[in-house]
This record gives C-alpha cells, structure tokens and sequence, in this order.
C-alpha cells in the first residue's frame, strides 16, 4: 500500500466538498450569467460561495475573484498592479513561488532578502522600499521550507512608508500582496487581522479542487484586468465561472477552518515524530525555522545524499515524497529557495521534502523511516 507524503503539492479532495459540487456538474449546470430561472440558481450559488470566502477571510464579497488556483491569483496580482504602475517597481521575498517571480520579473524588480531560517531580514525592509515601489510580494508560508513570515510586521514597516510619503507629497500607493496558499489550515488567514492588501488562496492545497482559488484585493486596490471579456468577476476575470469549482473551494475553506485546531494537533504530533527519527537515525537537518513554520512541513538535508536517487527508491517501494516545489521538478536547478538560505547547491540538491496530511499516521512514519535505510544507499 502506498503512503503519501506530499500534501504541500496537492491535497485529495475531501468526500463532501465533492459532493457540494457534484450538481454543478449536471442538473444544475447552467451560465450564472443567463437570465432564466436555472441559471439564476446556478448565479446564487455562486455568490454564495463568495459571500461564505469573504465571511472566512473577514473581506467583502465583492473583494473576492475566483481564479483557476493560486498561480493565476498571483499573476493577476502582480500584473494587476504593475501595469497601472509601469513606470514603478516591485519587491518580492527571495524564496517566493515561481508563479509570483517570473510574472515579477517582467516589471522592474528587486529582492528581499531572506535569513538562514528563510525569514525576511526585516532590519533591510524600510532601505529597500524606494519612493517608486508599488509592490511589496512577501509569502505568508514558503511552500518548500515552510517557514512563517512576519506579515503584520511587514504590513506595519508598509505604513510607516505610506505616511512618509503622504507628508512628503508622494501620492504612489504601496501595496502588501501575500501568496498564502500554504496557510489555511494552520495560520490566521483573517486579512483584516494581517492587515494585507491582497492575498492569494488555492483549493487544491487544502483538499479542494484543484484550479480553484481566489485573489482577495481591498476595495481600493485597482487591478488591470488579465482576462478580457464578458467581464466577468466584478470584470476582473472574464468567462464563465465554474460554478462547480467555486462552490467547491468555499466547501474546502469552510471545513479547513473549522477543523484548524484538530488538524494542527495531528500534524504536529506525527512531525515531531517524524524529524525525532530523521535525526536520530540518520542525522538529518531539519531546513527553515525550527518554530515559526508550518507544522506539516518537514524540509530536510541528508549528508552526502542526492535527492534524485532517493526520491526513485521511496517511489520504487510506494512511497512518495518532494525535492521541493511541484511546479519546479522538471527544472535540473537546484532550489532557489535554498541557494537564498544560504545553502550550498551540494546541500540543496541533498535535500528533501516530507510533507504530511490528515490521513498520515504514525505506522506510515515507521514504514518510510525504515525505507530510508534502503533509499539513502541508492
């Protein structure tokens, strides 16, 4: 039997959300945008799943566009902001996603650095922030380390920029996008609390669908639009919406939330458990902050390891598991995520992501421990 250890890439879709979406499929498959009466029903759905997203993340509903998943939100984000601002710039974390990066790098550009935990240096923020930058892109969680970033510190520092430049009669807005695909389940996702401009949620990270999400934007941030046409959600993203796949990321939202404490507690548990038998049998060093991090998250380095070979010996004996980002496996690079930390390209292509999920148990751990003595000779 096999044993599933890559729950930051992709999540099974829990058995009722699938059944909140099972009628937008067939009798109720209607265009929300018709006029009749079916497709009215199909239209009230809809904003409905809107209306339960705005009431989780503390917004309003008409601050929510559904997306196809988290790369789409963050593209719409970036090139929202940056093409009503072509002339100013962004800052991005260095250990964002790629779907945050290379959408990034197509405006002017510049990096925050990270710690040897993963953390922005938050001492270099304010010197960083120009009298030009429009954006500042900082991920709440990082999907390959797990590290927790400071979000209402970095808010805070954007204030103190905004009133600085309000007295010096600098009319730029700056703005806090956070990628937080990775946070629902275990941090605070309440954007009033956070105190974020837009923030970007995906449906398959938390057992929804996938190529579900949502970009939450404040109702003061302007966006140029990325799709055009019918002009759709609110004429942000155009064509008709997947009824289906919006009523089934506001099912998933709804039960990651309710259950948060529940699946904390589980988690970490079996991590604890886990790294414990990772150092100590094999000397493993745990990658990311040792407490501000994502609990589910178990990013480690094997000395004298190649990461490929054990990958194919895990997977060889029904075990699966990451190098890192999904959407970067088919790149030969090592983890730029890493490299950013500090890690020599030897270490990084010697690590490996463990990451864990609601049906992972103790005896799995057990089983993929004493796997390890067979992958890490391969």
């Amino acid at each position: 039997m096999s044993i599933y250890l890559d729950y930051a890439a992709a999540t099974p879709i829990d058995d009722s959300v699938l059944a909140a979406m099972k009628p937008f499929f067939s009798e109720q498959f209607y265009n929300p945008s018709a006029l009749y009466q079916p497709a009215r029903i199909a239209k009230e759905a809809l904003e409905l799943a809107r209306h339960d997203v705005a009431q989780l993340i503390g917004s309003r509903p008409s601050e929510v566009t559904f997306t196809a998943g988290g790369t789409e939100s963050a593209n719409l984000a970036i090139r929202g902001i940056m093409e009503r601002f072509p002339e100013a710039e962004v800052l991005t974390s260095s250990i964002e996603h790629e779907a945050v990066m290379e959408p990034a790098k197509q405006f002017r550009h510049r990096i925050v650095p990270v710690d040897h935990n993963g953390v922005v240096i938050i001492a270099e923020l304010p010197a960083l922030i120009k009298d030009n930058t429009v954006l500042l892109s900082i991920m709440y969680a990082n999907n390959e380390v797990g590290t927790v970033q400071p979000i209402k510190d970095i808010v805070a520092i954007a204030q103190t920029v905004r009133d600085r430049r309000k007295e010096a009669g600098n009319s730029l807005p700056l703005y806090v996008y956070t990628d937080a695909c990775q946070a629902p389940q275990y941090l605070d996702i309440n954007v009033a609390r956070l105190g974020v401009d837009l923030m970007t949620l995906n449906g398959g990270k938390i057992y929804g669908p996938k190529q579900s999400g949502i970009l939450y934007h404040k109702i003061n941030v302007m966006l140029e639009p990325q799709v055009r046409g019918g002009g759709q959600e609110y004429g942000l993203r155009s064509g008709t919406e997947n009824v289906a796949s919006c009523v089934g990321f506001a099912k998933a939202l709804a039960l990651i939330t309710k259950n948060q404490s529940e699946m904390k507690k589980h988690v970490q548990s079996v991590a604890h458990y886990f790294i414990s038998k990772l150092e100590d049998q094999y000397g493993a060093v745990l990658n990311g902050h040792k407490k501000l991090r994502l609990p589910h998250n178990i990013h480690v380095t094997f000395p004298e390891c190649d990461n490929e070979r054990v990958l194919f010996s895990l997977d060889d004996q029904g075990i699966y598991a990451a190098a890192g980002s999904a959407c970067s496996a088919s790149n030969d690079d090592a983890s730029h995520v890493l490299l950013a930390m500090g890690k020599t390209e030897q270490e990084a292509r010697a690590s490996i992501r463990f990451s864990i999920g609601k049906e992972t148990s103790l005896q799995q751990i057990d089983k993929v421990v004493a796997a390890l003595s067979v992958a890490l000779k391969a």
